[in-house]
């Protein structure tokens, strides 16, 4: 009886056994597959969808498992296996991810030579390089990637070769070489502008872009954006980029109205997951709206997970719309180091004639008459001569129409005039109808944004073929929304 429950015990574990767990290289191979198929059936889709597969599977990759891949999909002894291998850590026995299974298909299994399998162990390579802080491999890693790609003209070839394009441009950024590839980068582009690349001129031209204002070369950036061609956007995250960019150079060029639209567009259209692309975004989103003399709702600076990265332009915010210099100078002193590493130090040294502005404002409307020698001291002026000073700053903002005073030269004082009923103004209207084109504006990008199937008005589609292209949408959305902000 005893022998008959040990022997159910012990068959019991056999019954439960899960299927293995798909090692990294065979999620690998499968995606050669997904790209094998994708080349000769010509889908770019599905090469895509291999690219964002392969950053989900980033974090798991190895030395052993690239190896074992490249001489899965590469023979062993050609120039680019050798090329790749060089780049690569030695392996040991023991960190093999390869059973004795896949070393048979490997051995019986012929070698592939497409170029979209060539280049994405170019860039399977390059993103382990990365990932294990060897940036002066990746740099030769991506550099030989880039002059094989100037011979290599195949629209599927395009996806990948886009993000070949950024890990060119950011490892040369991690070694301080940025300025050595501009020329080159203007060669892509201009190659990808002849083979009608749309996708590779989108990103090249946000690579260019950055080049330039990391060098704060922005009047360049401009000549460079207003002459490049225009197209519809492809890739949601280029097209992030290429309004933060234009934000940036609008500020610096005090078109802060078409800065603070093309901001807060780029904030807003951005991924969830790109969370330190959206804070730089509204960093510089607030200073725009600061220069503009408004002051950003609260709820901007409580945003989940941006709270600790906003708290200085919450404290600067706030000195601005009190009106205190003193305080202003403060903030700005505490943290000049953020501001300087954020790149908006200049434009806070704008803002002082708004701070200065603001308290003046308060002033009048607290004070109907008030001497300029009080208005030196509750600015806290600390020129030499502050009642000059002062006189200048109150005709100036008269002259402005920022207050609705007087000036009394001959006593020294300030006279300001009775406030009026806003209602009574053209203010409300104007605000009414800012906001009606902000919304009748997301209205038209949200149906220009929409997308149909091909070929919908000629010919009905089968059942089947329906079931199919919504499982296909399915994946889409769901490695979409799985994506990993890797790209910002």
């Amino acid at each position: 009886m005893t022998q008959d429950l040990e022997m159910k015990d012990r068959s019991t574990p056999s019954n439960s056994v899960s299927p293995p767990v798909p090692s990294t290289l065979q999620h690998l191979k499968e995606i050669a597959t997904l790209i094998e198929t994708g080349s000769y059936s010509k889908e770019v889709r599905r090469i895509a969808r291999a690219v964002r597969l392969t950053i989900a599977l980033r974090r798991k990759l190895t030395g052993s498992v690239i190896t074992s891949f490249l001489d899965h999909v590469l023979t062993p002894g050609s120039e680019s296996h050798a090329k790749l291998s060089a780049y690569l850590p030695k392996e040991d026995d023991h960190e093999m991810e390869v059973d004795a299974a896949t070393s048979a298909i490997q051995t019986s299994t012929t070698k592939h030579l497409l170029p979209e399998l060539e280049i994405y162990c170019y860039l399977l390579v390059l993103l382990f390089l990365i990932d294990q802080k060897k940036y002066n491999e990746a740099k030769a890693c991506s550099s030989a990637s880039v002059a094989w790609l100037k011979n290599v003209n195949r629209r599927t070839v395009d996806v990948i070769a886009s993000r070949l394009f950024f890990y060119y441009s950011y490892s040369h950024e991690l070694t301080g070489d940025l300025a050595e590839i501009r020329g080159n980068l203007l060669a892509l582009h201009r190659i990808a502008t002849l083979r009608h690349d749309e996708l590779g001129q989108e990103t090249l031209l946000n690579l260019l872009l950055r080049n330039y204002l990391h060098y704060n070369l922005f009047d360049q950036a401009e000549k460079l954006r207003s002459k490049a061609p225009r197209f519809e956007a492809h890739s949601n995250q280029q097209f992030c980029r290429y309004l933060f960019y234009l934000g940036k150079i609008r500020t610096i060029q005090l078109e802060y109205t078409d800065a603070k639209e093309s901001l807060l567009q780029a904030a807003r259209k951005a991924p969830v997951a790109a969370r330190g692309f959206r804070i730089q975004c509204n960093k510089w989103a607030i200073i725009v709206r600061l220069l503009l003399g408004e002051i950003p709702e609260r709820t901007v600076f409580m945003q989940k997970g941006m709270e600790k990265a906003l708290r200085p332009y919450f404290e600067l915010t706030n000195a601005v719309r009190i009106g205190d210099l003193e305080l202003f100078k403060n903030i700005a002193d505490k943290f000049a180091t953020t501001f300087s590493a954020d790149g908006t130090h200049n434009l806070i040294v704008r803002l002082r004639h708004n701070v200065i502005r603001t308290g003046l404002r308060n002033i009048s409307i607290s004070y109907s008459r008030i001497s300029l020698v009080d208005v030196a001291k509750k600015l806290r002026l600390d020129s030499p001569n502050p009642v000059a000073d002062a006189e200048s700053i109150v005709s100036k903002a008269i002259r402005d129409g920022a207050i609705d005073a007087t000036l009394d030269h001959s006593s020294g004082w300030m006279v300001s005039k009775e406030t009026g009923d806003i209602y009574s103004t053209n203010e409300p209207q104007q605000a009414f109808n800012s906001r009606i084109a902000f919304c009748l504006n997301m209205h038209n990008e949200a149906v220009r944004a929409l997308r149909f199937p091909p070929n919908t008005h000629k010919e009905k589609e089968s059942a089947e073929k329906r079931r199919e292209r919504q499982q296909q949408e399915q994946e889409l959305a769901k490695h979409i929304a799985e994506e990993d902000d890797d790209d910002f």
